[in-house]
């Protein structure tokens, strides 16, 4: 890539002039035109035919607030009074002298050691040790104590003696039990001063929510820290509303930070380059790890299991006909079993999972994965972590919610703590112990991210060339709740420049005056490619900036408080409030690779940096299964329905360039109140490269309202013709398994197969019973009048040649076994006998595969 110069088309230079205070420095974005060259690969996302000019303000300018009202002077004045604390916390060596400084704070000395306070007589029966006391102390001190809850209350002060009385009785009335009389609490805990065993439990999960975080934002200061950053992010949205432009001379001596559209890599554009970038990834396959963030909360799939009625994290939607996790396992061995039929060589990639305790996540996807055998993968190359869960605070005062009595609200705080709970959970060396030097990145809710070269190719392309981090993007959808990705350019105060590709959250838009205009079909937003979380890493780069204990190992810090937090009380109560939560972005560890240069560069910039996009088709980058689709609603955009269209476009333009016939899918509009025109799910190891998959299929057709599973890679199509349903399952897709010396099931690539051929064959059936109302064509859950049903166990072989199958068939291969169909003289003849002893292993026939030049090419050995 390095002899390769970036290309900036002259027509898409115009970029947007705005200025805009970022976070609480007194940094400057502005953008303005980029110089241009000419190349073939670099090249800028598509742009619009008319390019509008719009223009704020060329040089600097400095944000003046109003003088402060009564409220906002005490908001301030609460995060100096923080700050002095958490600077004399930072200053200890010990946790004896954290305790001191900590009981000094005013609050806690009140709060902890007042007559009127019951909280010291609740927690001299809990058995708690000094660094748990602590933690408490630090709640105390952020101005926090609310969450205790009524049990904490200073008596005399907030409650008259009649209502004292009642709390009391309601106390002994929670605790009689009618067959063993009054009900001690945990431990010897009783109900009256003390806890009962729910809030026992309460209060046990709220001190290790608190000891989390502590733990990992203690680069911010830990509780502390944390509730600063919330204040002062809150105090930056109030003075963004608020503030007036005022220029001032003062500004010529700050850091000036540009903001650009990006060059990237299209590999739409250039396929000899995507070709040969995927086959870097093939053959670096070995020196890969996969990193999966699950840790959030998913609430907007309203996912519940049917059967218990609890709420389900993403992980578990039943996506066509497995879960979201089993599909990125899929996804992932498709391209190891292509590693294997090019190299004969076994790579089994390790696999790091960041749960949550959000919707008892880390424990479902524990289990998903013991159920399953740890997809024949075995324990060893699996790490799970947990995310920490994080308060949720009010957005009008930045204080936390509670739903009840140390009950706080709480949410996972964003995937880009993922960076440095690495670090801490031993991630990293677990990846240098597996002899990893790099990593893919990809969220569980995109289910198209390994489509074609896409993923192949940025991770070629990271590893080929040493790049420090790489992003996967794509056209990015008008009004879409995604980020970009741009190109920063700074200029420091020594005068020197440095570049960078990094991404800005949809979240922070406002900011950088990118706002939609009601009055314009045009949106600046338009100029830059999307965001779309599809990451390559280089683990010891990563590594170096979680291992820091600074800021910036938690990247991207934002206080979202657009969308209401909803929550049930105590009562049962819902309560729906603004707020949020601190959240960090993992594709901003980006900001930490940027290069310094002597001078400004005016061409050939993205060429030399430590951080890269590729760009490609939005069907084969990204397509999320995100949101629940409501009733009646128009849009399908993120939910279930709408990225299994983007599947069927993309099964379209596969088997479309093989001379197969098959309707066409329009705009998504077209499809909101019915299904799609047609079923097709094949397999990834029938690829993952399309190239690959191509040479499997020639000829035919598949007519409107079809339906066609394969769930084979082994297999075959030669001038098929399909009318209903087609449904082929092999047992052994891509090999079979063997217990190991650890007890393991092992998955063996390319052992035992099952395989199918089908070769001058019409298929005609009712198929799909395209009016059922309860069909979920996300879920392939379906009701079928007829269909062709191919069932292969273990190595079995399927082949139908020179047939009419009509109506409804089940064809069930056993395992060592060859059934062939043909057309006999009073129908069909099937001819069913054992696989040789010597073709067990390998089959009566296979495809090889040869990587030639930049190409992978297949050929038929049958034996």
């Amino acid at each position: 890539m390095a002899s390769l110069t970036p290309v900036l088309q002259q027509h898409n230079n115009l970029l947007f002039t705005f200025t805009s205070k970022y976070n609480s420095s007194l940094n400057y974005y502005v953008t303005k035109p980029f110089a241009s060259t000419s190349s073939s690969l670099f090249s800028s996302p598509s742009r619009p035919s008319v390019v509008r000019l719009t223009r704020v303000s060329t040089a600097p300018v400095e944000y003046a607030p109003p003088p402060p009202e009564d409220d906002d002077f005490e908001f301030h004045k609460e995060i100096s009074r923080l700050k002095a604390l958490k600077s004399k916390l930072d200053s200890c060596n010990n946790l004896k002298d954290r305790i001191r400084v900590i009981d000094s704070d005013t609050r806690v000395n009140s709060f902890f050691y007042s007559n009127k306070s019951s909280f010291p007589r609740v927690l001299e029966r809990l058995d708690l040790d000094e660094y748990e006391v602590f933690l408490l102390k630090c709640v105390v001190a952020a101005g926090q104590q609310h969450v205790f809850g009524d049990i904490c209350t200073e008596f005399d002060a907030k409650r008259s003696s009649l209502k004292s009385a009642l709390y009391a009785l309601a106390d002994i009335i929670e605790s009689w039990d009618v067959n063993d009389g009054i009900r001690g609490g945990h431990g010897g805990v009783d109900n009256v001063y003390g806890l009962g065993n729910e809030e026992f439990e309460a209060f046990r999960s709220m001190l290790k929510m608190i000891g989390e975080v502590e733990r990992v934002y203690d680069c911010i200061g830990g509780t502390i820290g944390y509730q600063i950053m919330v204040l002062e992010l809150l105090a930056q949205s109030t003075l963004e509303r608020q503030c007036l432009p005022l220029h001032s001379n003062k500004s010529l001596s700050r850091e000036i930070i540009e903001i650009h559209p990006p060059s990237v890599l299209d590999l739409s554009q250039d396929l000899e380059y995507a070709s040969q970038a995927a086959i870097w990834g093939i053959e670096g396959l070995p020196n890969m790890g996969e990193i999966y963030p699950l840790g959030g909360s998913a609430d907007r799939l309203g996912l519940v299991d049917p059967d218990s009625g609890e709420c389900l994290p993403a992980a578990m939607l039943p996506y066509c006909g497995r879960t979201l996790l089993e599909g990125l396992i899929r996804d992932l061995q498709a391209r190891e079993y292509l590693y294997f039929k090019l190299y004969r060589k076994q790579c089994i990639t390790p696999v790091a999972i960041m749960t949550s305790a959000a919707k008892s996540n880390h424990e479902r996807v524990t289990s998903l994965c013991k159920g399953l055998c740890w997809f024949g993968r075995g324990r060893s190359n699996f790490k799970l972590f947990e995310q920490p869960l994080v308060p949720a605070v009010s957005a009008e005062d930045g204080q936390w919610l509670a739903s009840g009595p140390f009950e706080p609200v709480c949410k996972p705080g964003g995937h880009g703590v993922i960076w440095k709970l690495a670090y801490n959970e031993g991630v990293f060396q677990w990846f240098h112990d597996h002899g990893r030097r790099g990593a893919t990145v990809r969220q569980i809710s995109n289910v198209v991210a390994a489509t074609d070269v896409t993923l192949l190719a940025l991770a070629g392309i990271g590893l080929r060339q040493g790049k420090k981090l790489g992003f996967a993007s794509c056209k990015r959808n008008p009004g879409a709740t995604e980020g970009i990705n741009v190109l920063i350019e700074k200029k420091n105060l020594e005068g020197k420049w440095t570049y960078g590709i990094s991404c800005i959250e949809y979240t922070e838009f406002d900011k950088f005056g990118m706002t939609d205009s009601p009055l314009s079909s045009y949106s600046l937003q338009d100029e830059f490619p999307a965001n779309t979380n599809i990451l390559y890493v280089d683990l010891p780069s990563a590594e170096l900036v979680a291992s820091s204990n600074e800021e910036t190992s938690l990247p991207g810090m934002v206080l979202n408080v657009k969308k209401a937090i909803t929550f049930v009380d105590q009562f049962g109560s819902k309560h729906s409030v603004p707020g949020g939560r601190l959240e960090c972005t993992m594709q901003n560890l980006a900001d930490n690779f940027f290069n310094t240069r002597s001078s400004r560069c005016y061409d050939g910039v993205e060429d030399g940096l430590d951080t890269f996009i590729v760009y490609n088709e939005r069907k084969k980058v990204t397509s999320s299964a995100k949101k629940k689709r409501r009733q009646g609603d128009k849009s399908l955009h993120q939910t279930p329905d709408g990225s299994l269209l983007d599947i069927m476009r993309n099964a379209y333009d596969i088997l479309s360039c093989c001379e197969i016939k098959l309707p066409k899918i329009e705009g998504n509009e077209k499809y909101v109140d019915s299904g799609p025109p047609f079923l097709i799910l094949l397999h990834p190891a029938l690829g993952p490269l399309w190239e690959i998959t191509r040479q499997k299929f020639h000829r035919g057709s598949i007519s409107r309202g079809s339906e066609l599973q394969i769930e084979a890679a082994e297999f075959l199509w030669r001038d098929v013709q399909l009318d209903g349903s087609l449904i082929i399952l092999a047992e052994n897709v891509l090999g079979s398994t063997r217990i190991d010396e650890n007890g393991e099931t092992i998955l063996q690539y390319g052992k035992r197969c099952g395989r199918c051929k089908l070769e001058n064959v019409k298929i005609s059936n009712g198929g799909i019973d395209w009016n059922a109302r309860e069909n979920l064509y996300w879920k392939h859950d379906v009701q079928r009048y007829e269909a062709v049903k191919v069932i292969l166990h273990g190595n079995a072989e399927f082949e139908a040649v020179d047939v009419i199958l009509q109506g409804n068939h089940l064809f069930e291969v056993p395992d060592g076994y060859k059934m062939k169909i043909t057309a006999g003289d009073s129908g069909l003849a099937v001819e069913l006998k054992p696989i040789e002893d010597k073709l067990m292993e390998c089959g009566s026939w296979f495809w090889n595969y040869k990587i030639m030049g930049k190409h992978v090419q297949l050929e038929l050995v049958e034996l």
